[in-house]
């Protein structure tokens, strides 16, 4: 403090003026990098059902196979639709090993050194057929990365819907440890007032740790449950979850499932791969008629001879068609049936599968609906009923406890049924895939009313 013409002054020491500008600037710099940083921490924060299947495509290597497959069997078919390479020949002919003139190409009259090109004229629609059956091969593998997708959307969604559900039992069962944690202390209460015992004090702790004992094992699953999603979505699994499954709606209509089932993956493949032995027995009858070859060949002689010119064709001799190229028509017809048998008995296995998956899920939205308007509102009245009783002193603490325990069960059930719904709903909503769920990978169709 200084004293100047009567007046008194204050000055701040310079250190702390100092410290208190750079912690200023500090503060701004800090609060300026949050400000920017929003938006890129908003975008982060949920993940959707829809958005981690959306990852989890962009992230799979199996697909990406797929796309290498299916360019290699078109690549395969442009090239299977050429003619054969020719063929460069040449030679020395009828060089004379004896005499005067042994091993001499110039001297002796039939000597004659060959320049020659033969080229075999393959069938036009023999070589469309190769061409076809390559591009069979493409459709084929186009239409497993349609199987390998649906896989992935379901796999990602029954890992993001355990998630969600256990942290949705979780935050149950935490709703309840804190109501017990009251009980605690009202059990407490009523011991210092003489209204209660101390037993009920220990029966009000034990049923906190058990609850504190459940949270326990339910953190643990749900770390497994993320850790399984990150397999598929990667770092974006540590996001909070957001929105709810539409898991009131299914691709399949019951009325038309036979006609529903032709868009499963599985069994376009199965009807890929007929396509492609009916491609292969075209093949094989097309090899009955033979592919000619044709040569033409320059050869030079001594300059005391004339050069030759020669030209020929190859034939080759199908001597028993019955024993060799009739076996391999009816062997590629053999193999249509087979496919085919295949086909139809696959299509029997899923419509019984999903026919009861679909029972399933019926009966599971029928259950969710008795919870929601009859199971749950009573217990909750129930414990509301004795712990009112308990507050007016005509209750005791176990009835109370009791009657917590069956709500707490009650509502984990209920959970625990939405949850076995939705992963039966998940096994068929992803297992048909089309333009629109294509487009948009948790998109549902609504299911017909019988």
């Amino acid at each position: 403090m200084l004293r100047s013409n009567g007046v008194h002054r204050l000055h701040a020491p310079k250190s702390l003026s100092t410290k208190t500008s750079w912690r200023t600037g500090l503060c701004r710099v800090v609060l300026f990098a949050a400000l920017a940083a929003a938006p890129y921490a908003s975008a982060q924060t949920t993940l959707t059902l829809a958005e981690a299947q959306r990852l989890a495509i962009a992230r799979s290597q199996q697909l990406a196979a797929q796309d290498s497959m299916v360019s290699s069997a078109r690549e395969m078919a442009i090239a299977a639709g050429q003619l054969p390479d020719p063929v460069l020949k040449l030679g020395v002919d009828n060089v004379p090993v004896t005499g005067a003139d042994r091993f001499s190409i110039g001297t002796d009259f039939m000597t004659m050194r060959r320049i020659g090109l033969m080229q075999e004229i393959t069938r036009g629609d023999k070589r469309k057929l190769k061409a076809e059956r390559y591009e069979r091969e493409a459709n084929r593998a186009l239409t497993e990365k349609v199987v390998a997708t649906a896989e992935l959307q379901k796999s990602t969604a029954l890992a993001w819907l355990d998630r969600y559900y256990l942290e949705r039992t979780r935050a149950a069962v935490a709703a309840q440890a804190a109501e017990a944690k009251l009980e605690i202390e009202a059990a407490e209460g009523a011991y210092r007032a003489g209204r209660g015992s101390q037993a009920d004090i220990f029966t009000a702790r034990t049923s906190r740790a058990a609850l504190d004992d459940r949270l326990s094992e339910l953190d643990r699953r749900i770390r497994n449950a993320r850790t399984m999603l990150a397999r598929w979505v990667g770092p974006a699994a540590d996001a909070a979850l957001a929105g709810e499954p539409a898991f009131k709606s299914i691709p399949f209509s019951t009325h038309a499932l036979d006609e529903d089932l032709k868009r499963h993956p599985e069994i376009a493949m199965l009807q890929r791969q007929v396509e492609s032995a009916e491609t292969e027995a075209q093949l094989a009858r097309a090899n009955k008629q033979t592919d000619w070859s044709i040569e033409v060949a320059y050869q030079e002689r001594g300059p005391a001879f004339s050069n030759m010119f020669s030209v020929g064709v190859s034939i080759p001799l199908q001597w028993d068609q019955k024993n060799r190229q009739d076996r391999e028509v009816a062997a590629k017809l053999a193999l249509i049936e087979r496919a085919k048998a295949q086909q139809e008995d696959t299509l029997r296995n899923h419509t019984a599968e999903i026919r009861s998956m679909i029972n399933e899920w019926e009966n599971g939205l029928e259950r969710i609906a008795r919870y929601e308007r009859e199971l749950l509102p009573l217990a909750r009245e129930r414990t509301q009923a004795t712990l009112a009783a308990y507050r007016g002193g005509k209750g005791d603490l176990n009835a109370v406890l009791a009657s917590r325990k069956t709500e707490i069960e009650t509502r984990t059930q209920a959970i625990q049924l939405e949850m076995d719904t939705a992963r039966t709903w998940a096994q068929l909503n992803f297992l048909v895939l089309d333009n629109d769920h294509a487009s948009s990978p948790a998109g549902a169709v609504t299911k017909e009313k019988p």
